[in-house]
């Protein structure tokens, strides 16, 4: 008894030292000399780099540092050293976009880094992306095709994730012929009523989910999808492994072709999800909301686009933006297709044309709300900002400078208090 006490007391405390650890004491600091980070087209911006320790001037530190359009530095010089502790690095940009000034500081044997982005007339940026003559075509003969299969649902209670206000469920739903299933965890109000509905979509990855009971406890119904075509209440490590073997690099799966590429079923699932929903007799008909970010944001623009029963939607730093920007040498979105993996054939190019959040951004009808930070290495604003740019419709953008491809808390607590009015909760 006294040695499973001991373990047990051991573990605690190997648990409690690892959530205590917090950042670094060594800071990189990149500070653009407008506090907003916005500039005219040819005026010059100047970065003041400081290595921190202790919130003080670390003398003496060696910097590497790019300068330039973000994904295109123009500027690259290593081991510089920082003889009073700051340095001061002047940039312009005469086109519309984003000037990067990214540091790497070697300290000991560690390195630390730190960036900032400055922006340039963003909102004049165009889109690059080719919209095909028959992109409306194919996706409303897509969709109709698809709806042919039955939903087919299945409802599964999860006592132990139950709260006092909300049943909670796993379901799952046929997508489309051969198209496997959807699944998801929906918490739906125990009181009688009919309510609105929020349906979260997910970022990039092979994970578990949790759903979402926090939103509006007992006001909302609520769905929060995977798009692998598996339950999402297994352990951990079957994610892991999936992740690491047959998923691997998914978003890449049939690129060259627009009906087998990967995404073919992840759009048709999300749009599923919403008929799925709007089967439930417990909403409302009148108000149901999408979100997530990066390709969750992706998938947020293009459920909304696509089903008119979607009245307003929330994106965060969403990929898939402006692929095409590549082949002018301006930042494209994730997952960097021709960056990253190789110039495409005509068929490739062709199929992605499909899937670019910009051609979906352009078809949109309802209010948005869109937050990203500019030093966003993943899905980079330039990319961002030509997709918002090609929307019509209301919208919004709440930007976090200093972010990246994460939240700060307030922009978490902004994105939930609009997704709430819209809600009206």
């Amino acid at each position: 008894m006294k040695k499973t006490f001991l373990s047990l007391f051991c573990l605690l405390c190997v648990w409690t030292s690892m959530a205590q650890i917090r950042g670094n004491e060594i800071r990189v600091l990149v500070s653009p000399d407008h506090a907003d980070w916005n500039y005219r087209l040819n005026e010059k911006c100047t970065f003041t780099v400081r290595v921190l320790k202790a919130q003080n001037s670390l003398p003496g530190v060696t910097i590497d540092y790019e300068l330039g359009p973000e994904m295109y530095p123009t500027e690259t010089r290593k081991s510089v050293l920082l003889k009073d502790g700051e340095l001061k690095l002047p940039g312009v940009m005469n086109t519309p976009g984003f000037f990067r000034c990214k540091v790497t500081a070697h300290v000991g044997d560690r390195t630390y880094q730190g960036l900032a982005t400055a922006a340039y007339a963003p909102e004049e940026l165009l889109p690059v992306t080719e919209l095909p003559a028959d992109f409306s075509e194919y996706w409303t003969n897509t969709l109709e095709y698809a709806r042919k299969t039955p939903l087919d649902p299945l409802m599964t209670l999860l006592p132990e994730r139950c709260t006092e206000t909300d049943n909670v469920y796993q379901v799952s739903f046929q997508t489309k012929p051969w198209g496997g299933r959807f699944y998801g965890i929906l918490s739906v109000p125990k009181k009688e009523g009919k309510y609105p509905a929020l349906l979260r979509v997910p970022g990039a990855g092979v994970r578990p989910y949790s759903g979402d009971t926090y939103t509006a406890p007992g006001k909302v119904i609520t769905l929060e999808v995977g798009i692998h075509g598996i339950p999402v209440t297994m352990e951990q490590s079957v994610y892991d492994n999936l992740a690491a073997g047959a998923l691997n690099g998914y978003w890449t799966f049939g690129r060259d072709n627009r009906d087998n590429i990967y995404y073919n079923r992840v759009v048709i699932g999300a749009l599923r999800a919403v008929d799925f929903i709007c089967s439930l007799p417990q909403y409302n008909g009148k108000s149901l909301g999408v979100t997530g970010s990066s390709q969750g944001g992706a998938l947020s623009v293009i459920t909304a686009a696509l089903d008119p029963r979607v009245t307003f939607f929330a994106a965060v730093h969403p990929a898939m933006c402006d692929h095409e920007a590549y082949f002018k040498k301006r930042a494209c979105g994730w997952p960097h297709y021709f960056r990253t993996y190789g110039a495409p054939n005509e068929k490739e190019l062709k199929a992605v044309r499909y899937y670019d959040t910009v051609n979906f951004a352009r078809q949109l009808r309802v209010p948005g709300w869109f937050s990203w930070g500019y030093n966003d290495e993943v899905c980079p604003p330039t990319s961002m900002y030509a997709a918002y740019n090609a929307i019509t419709s209301s919208k919004e953008l709440h930007p976090y400078l200093e972010t990246g491809h994460y939240w700060y808390q307030e922009q978490w607590d902004e994105w939930l208090e609009w997704i709430r009015k819209q809600l009206k909760y």
